[in-house]
């Protein structure tokens, strides 16, 4: 029913004397990354640790064993390992994860020879969740990013190289290296089923097509033709008023979710200045600059 079934439902607990607070509906996005970058180096506040970390697309398959829960944390190592050279990565790489992200993502070791490695990973990675949770353009959930901590200076002392100086030096330096690679936004995308009589399909396909959406494919049964198609989830307020308005109340549809798929260019910077202005931040992202250190 859409927006008239909110409606009614609002009225009536209205009527119930119940006070509600209601606001439009909101849509989650997620960031991804498009290319890769060399590794870069922030520092710690105290500036005695540097970090070097670089960042590349995490293959579609593995990013999607990930998020099923066939490769994570809690399985064996040498099972882990043996499926990501069944996948093509490469044996050495495949030996030196560090972290399974839940939403997608994985973070490598890349170092070779470095001191207090181990005591500082837990820090390290900190920062590495914090920004997975939280990306660089609008504080929306990561996806299908492949992290690789590259190189680690670390100071002598214990004490100035604990959570407080390493977690958020790991932190600036994945969001440096997300903002140099190319991050962009996505958005849902649900598929749309809609019945219809034969006579009204030119009229489902002017809906989809003016919702961004598009038809995929038709199927004759009987007097009932099934359009199939997608939209982005962002257009479907009111299409409930638009579909009954276009085919007078003969059209039956549902909807699930299909995938994520990039924000056009031409309305991405729009779209992420109000989400950026929702969540109180800065009209614009941050620079790259605004967390890599210099030598």
């Amino acid at each position: 029913m859409g927006v008239l079934h909110l409606d009614i439902a609002t009225t009536l607990i209205a009527e119930n004397k119940v006070e509600i607070v209601t606001s439009p509906p909101l849509i989650n996005y997620r960031e991804t990354i498009k290319g890769a970058c060399e590794p870069i180096m922030s520092k710690s506040p105290n500036r005695h640790n540097k970090l070097f970390m670089k960042v590349e697309p995490l293959e579609p398959e593995i990013a999607d064993m990930i998020r099923t829960g066939e490769l994570g944390d809690m399985k064996d190592k040498k099972e882990i390992s043996n499926m990501l050279r069944e996948k093509g990565w490469d044996p050495d790489i495949s030996k030196k994860v560090l972290q399974f992200d839940p939403r997608g993502n994985v973070m490598i070791n890349g170092t070779k020879g470095v001191q207090f490695i181990q005591e500082s990973t837990d820090s390290i990675l900190s920062g590495f969740e914090d920004v997975m949770k939280e990306g660089p353009l609008a504080k929306e959930q990561m996806r299908n990013c492949k992290f690789t901590f590259h190189h680690f200076v670390p100071h002598e002392d214990p004490a100035h190289r604990g959570l407080s100086q390493l977690g958020p030096a790991s932190r600036r330096a994945c969001m440096g290296a997300a903002l140099l690679a190319q991050p962009t936004l996505l958005e849902p995308i649900l598929e749309i089923e809609v019945r219809v009589p034969q006579d009204l399909v030119g009229n489902v396909a002017t809906v989809l097509s003016g919702k961004r959406g598009k038809v995929l494919d038709m199927q004759q049964k009987g007097i009932v033709t099934i359009v199939i198609g997608e939209v982005p989830a962002s257009e479907t307020f009111d299409i409930s008023e638009v579909m009954r308005g276009q085919t007078a109340g003969r059209a039956m549809w549902n909807t699930h979710f299909k995938a994520w798929t990039e924000i056009p260019k031409s309305i991405q910077p729009k779209l992420l200045a109000e989400i950026r202005k929702r969540k109180g931040l800065a009209p614009d992202p941050p620079r790259p600059d605004e967390f890599i250190d210099k030598e």
